[in-house]
């Protein structure tokens, strides 16, 4: 059974327009290299399918222990646009949580 990046890691997130920022820190020091290595760009994408309409960009940050996620293009148009149910930028980090882990997690 695969683990899910809830269990190493927190997000907070935000929305400004049709952008969205979602910042990933893992719960300890030893689980960093494992959040960089399942939260990518291209996992992004398929995560997101057609909601993601430009690009999706992941910025690691060592001196937290997490990375910026921003995707732009992601909420169908902001908040006072979209036809979508839940629009804001919470739900898609919530939702980023849900990746499957993509290596072995340290001892």
């Amino acid at each position: 059974m695969s683990r899910l990046l809830e269990e190493i890691a927190y997000v907070r997130a935000g929305d400004k327009g049709d952008n969205v920022s979602i910042g990933v820190l893992a719960k300890r020091p030893e689980l960093y290299e494992t959040v960089l290595a399942t939260v990518t760009p291209e996992r992004l994408r398929d995560l997101f399918g057609n909601w993601l309409k430009g690009q999706a960009h992941v910025y690691p940050m060592p001196n937290i222990d997490g990375c910026l996620v921003l995707l732009e293009q992601g909420l169908g148009g902001g908040a006072t646009c979209t036809l979508r149910f839940d629009q804001t930028a919470k739900s898609l980090g919530y939702a980023v949580l849900r990746l499957a882990v993509q290596e072995p997690l340290p001892e």
